[in-house]
């Protein structure tokens, strides 16, 4: 329990406001040198939990953003193809077999790390950031097996490269497919849901400067009770933030203002055409009332 109240304390000192659950789930990734697997709706502040990680720990964040038909050529590595074609002209001028170019043009001279690769070589372990594997093709899951499992990745060419120190992975997941289960075995597991109140109120006092404690309240309360209305798109805490962040801003002080412009900045939460018209003024009127 220290510890865990330890590592709240420091990614509270870096700006991110974890609740106990989440806590203990980096805790234990951390003592087990295992892949921590964070799930939750979009907005909810998974990615930050790398970045906020990293911050604590003093090493190098490395990310993966995943997307559908991402191969191991973007996230493992590839080989530099222009530049060995540079050297094999050169070559061409030297007294060389081909036995020789083709031995030298597959060294780690020309060799291209991409994030996988490049988490696995750091002297330090760095954060790994895997973010929306979601997105990524069941097929792509393949290729992380033996990383999560051996932190070692084989290059045909090469051989088997060994992670020289173990990176501390972290993998988001929106939701959008199920993950395998072999996947899923290799990691701990934490679902991250949208803050409380009182920890959204506590996020938007640590990361908006200047703002009155009375205004964050009332922000924290209003999009409380806005993530309750029927939204195809709820607001997530950057947006709260970017919100918060307008108000400011905009020298307001109080959402018991002026309602038409309040509402305007609702551009802030709002992404979608549906959302934005079905927030109206008399909607926006009672959620404000909530939130007073």
């Amino acid at each position: 329990m220290t510890e865990n109240r330890n590592i709240r304390d420091q990614l509270r000192a870096a700006d991110y406001v974890a609740d106990d659950a989440l806590s203990t789930a980096l805790q234990l990734a951390i003592n087990l040198k295992r892949p921590l697997l964070l799930e939750g709706e979009a907005g909810v502040g998974k990615t930050e939990v790398a970045k906020a990680l990293a911050s604590i720990m003093q090493t190098n964040l490395i990310r993966l953003q995943c997307y559908e038909g991402l191969d191991a050529a973007a996230a493992i590595y590839e080989w530099n193809y222009q530049k060995q074609l540079l050297y094999i002209k050169a070559s061409e001028r030297e007294d060389k077999t081909a036995s020789q170019v083709e031995q030298h043009i597959f060294t780690e001279d020309f060799l291209l790390e991409r994030p996988l690769l490049q988490a696995i070589g750091q002297e330090i372990s760095p954060v790994l950031l895997i973010d929306e594997i979601d997105r990524a093709d069941e097929e792509f899951e393949a290729y992380l097996l033996e990383i999560l499992s051996d932190f070692q990745i084989t290059v045909p060419e090469l051989g088997t490269i060994t992670a020289t120190s173990v990176p501390h992975v972290i993998l988001t997941s929106n939701g959008t497919r199920e993950l395998s289960d072999a996947l899923r075995r290799r990691c701990l597991y934490s679902y991250v849901d949208f803050p409380s109140q009182a920890r959204e109120l506590e996020i938007i006092l640590s990361r908006v400067p200047d703002i009155e404690a009375g205004l964050a309240d009332q922000i924290s309360r209003f999009v409380l009770n806005l993530r309750k209305e029927e939204l195809e798109k709820n607001p997530g805490v950057a947006e709260t933030l970017d919100w918060a962040a307008a108000l400011v801003g905009l020298k307001i002080s109080s959402l018991d203002g002026d309602l038409e412009t309040i509402q305007s900045t609702l551009i802030c939460l709002l992404k979608t055409e549906t959302d934005l018209k079905s927030i109206t003024k008399e909607v926006a009127s009672r959620l404000l009332g909530k939130a007073a």
